[in-house]
């Protein structure tokens, strides 16, 4: 990092804060706070949309993704598109028609008291956490490959996120969104370019596919039935869909952004626009992704992106194991650019073969690599994460690309993870404060309204920063944001379904089949991790919508004893 990343990383950061903090100041009344006086376009939404989903984790986990998987990841979003209709199609209309500040009063008119408040206290935990994950996701891998202090980064990331959020709202959150996409779409459009630029000058963008496609980093369709396959045509659009619909449509998070709008078809058109555009963003992030790939075809690359995990091992009685092993990578590196020479020459079979073949010897020398990270952690008693998806994107900007973009980028990776952590703390003080605060206590005046928001915004921020300082890594940070909504999604989804098209179910049958089913939903989680079971967690919102919705009707249907 140099002056020039500093200045362009503090300035975007704080004309973002200031922005947001000086155009929605002053907030008089619980309409403008918490639903933006019903005054957003659907530009305005479209983007806020899409700035909540597409958090830090995206933009560092995401090109990690396709560098070591390839393109497959792509089909978790195959389902949005399909949720994004039928939310235009039944959601909004009744959230407009009945006037609500969050999704979970439907509820109550539609059931009971108790399932609204299960259900918003399901969401408060899995959000609560979640707002936690997004602003621990950069925190650690900036700390771990700049230096800087973790519980230093969870706070500045925390408190820039709160000062906005709890001055303006609803209205700060979609205001400063639209800022935040504009930095976030010109650097990694930027770092597209740039990545292939990098590229010699003999390989064009047809040649960086054809090497990528090589080793499988371009398989983007699997329309296999195998569990084993975590992210397949049909994962996507059956279990993508259903965590899509109760992401966008029953998470308060997103439902909070299309409320601000100003008519059902302002909420409609962004939506709309979301599902027109979310999947090729993604595509095309996975494809920066790719490029990194073909681009350390042709420059040597660490045999693994943590800085710290290497550093690790070398001091330790694996040493010497672990620089053999990255002599053998040097080796499979010469002979890999003598057939990709071959291949971009005479386009023979036999040299791409080669190239994939040596691709598939470097990943195995990249696991032996990581294994023996995990054994010196073990004999040094410290927790290292020697799993690097997550660092490869980041470890290529700061040693790859011109100073004053390297601090764009980070802008880019830091207003991500203010953007979805704004909406987070948005949408967690609108539950708490309509759902639980206001629904049990006696009427308040707006300006009392007003402030309980804040200072639950201000709480539920603290709770987040929290949660952030003692939060352990997954495998890949993207994928753990996933399983924590795949947990609670399904249930959740379940019981709006049985409220708009299963009339007959009442509250009881429903409070009750909730219960058993997120306690059996978290119990086939833990077989799967346990590997008693093989259940891909994006099937947890299939089945778990499923299993609440089956056990209320039975339930409803068996019992003897009227509503």
């Amino acid at each position: 990092m140099q002056t020039l990343d500093w200045i362009v990383l503090s300035l975007t950061l704080f004309t973002i804060v200031a922005y947001g903090t000086w155009q929605t100041r002053g907030s008089k009344n619980v309409q403008d706070y918490l639903k933006g006086g019903n005054t957003s376009k659907w530009y305005t939404i479209g983007l806020s949309v899409m700035a909540t989903q597409a958090s830090a984790i995206t933009f560092l986990s995401t090109p990690g993704q396709a560098f070591n998987d390839g393109m497959g990841f792509v089909q978790f979003y195959f389902g949005l598109p399909i949720a994004m209709v039928v939310i235009c199609m039944v959601f909004i209309p009744l959230y407009h028609r009945l006037n609500v500040y969050t999704a979970y009063e439907f509820l109550e008119d539609r059931f009971d008291l108790k399932t609204r408040s299960l259900t918003a206290i399901l969401f408060l935990i899995q959000r609560g956490l979640a707002a936690g994950i997004t602003i621990f996701a950069p925190a650690i891998i900036l700390s771990v490959v700049l230096g800087w202090n973790l519980l230093l980064l969870n706070i500045i990331i925390g408190i820039l996120v709160i000062i906005y959020t709890v001055s303006g709202g609803t209205k700060a959150v979609n205001v400063t969104q639209k800022h935040q996409m504009v930095v976030i779409f010109t650097g990694m459009i930027i770092a597209f370019i740039l990545i292939v630029n990098k590229l010699p000058e003999n390989i064009t963008f047809s040649n960086a596919l054809d090497i990528a496609g090589a080793s499988g980093k371009m398989e983007i369709l699997d329309f296999s039935f195998d569990l084993n396959n975590r992210y397949t045509f049909w994962s996507g659009i059956i279990g993508g869909t259903f965590l899509m619909l109760s992401y966008f449509g029953t998470d308060q998070s997103q439902v909070q952004r299309y409320l601000s709008g100003k008519s059902v078809r302002e909420m409609r058109l962004g939506l709309i626009f979301n599902g027109l555009f979310k999947v090729p963003m993604q595509f095309f992030i996975l494809l920066v992704g790719v490029m990194v790939f073909v681009f350390y075809q042709f420059n040597k690359a660490p045999i693994n992106f943590n800085p710290v995990a290497s550093e690790m091992v070398l001091n330790t009685e694996y040493a010497d194991e672990f620089e053999g092993l990255e002599a053998e990578q040097d080796l499979i590196f010469d002979t890999k650019q003598l057939l990709i020479a071959d291949f971009i020459a005479n386009k023979s079979e036999a040299s791409i073969a080669g190239v994939a073949s040596a691709n598939a010897k470097n990943d195995s020398i990249r696991a032996r690599a990581r294994y023996l990270i995990d054994k010196a952690g073990e004999v040094k008693g410290v927790k290292v994460e020697s799993n690097d998806k997550d660092y490869v994107f980041i470890n290529f900007i700061l040693n790859n690309l011109p100073r004053g973009l390297i601090g764009l980028l980070l802008a880019v990776i830091l207003s991500a993870a203010m953007s979805s952590t704004s909406s987070e703390l948005n949408a967690l003080a609108s539950t708490t404060t309509i759902d639980l605060y206001k629904r049990n206590t006696a009427e308040k005046t707006d300006a009392e309204m007003v402030k309980v928001s804040q200072w639950f915004t201000l709480g539920w921020g603290v709770m987040a920063i929290l949660v952030a300082c003692v939060a352990n890594l997954a495998e890949n940070l993207i994928q753990l944001v996933n399983i924590i909504g795949s947990i609670f999604y399904g249930n959740v989804l379940g019981i709006f379904l049985l409220a708009f098209f299963v009339k007959a179910v009442k509250g009881r049958a429903v409070f009750i089949a909730a219960i058993i089913t997120q306690m059996l939903v978290i119990s086939l989680f833990l077989l799967d991790q346990y590997e008693y079971i093989n259940l891909p967690f994006l099937w947890l919102n299939f089945v778990g919508c499923a299993i609440v919705m089956g056990i209320a009707i039975l339930i409803q249907f068996t019992s003897r004893k009227p509503e």
